[in-house]
């Protein structure tokens, strides 16, 4: 994580974002990090294209 936590929002949506356009998967012990993060993200957007 970027030791500002201003900037733990924006890094977990790009994170995401790149896991989702390349179809990568995430062990449980990543999702679960990812989805304790997440929860103080509450007006976050994902946004993403899949590559090609």
């Amino acid at each position: 994580m970027p030791p500002l936590p201003d900037a733990h929002c924006r890094y977990i949506g790009k994170w995401t974002a790149t896991k989702l356009r390349w179809g990568l998967t995430a062990d449980q012990a990543e999702a679960d990090a990812l989805t304790a993060y997440a929860e103080a993200c509450e007006t976050a957007v994902v946004n993403y294209t899949l590559a090609s």
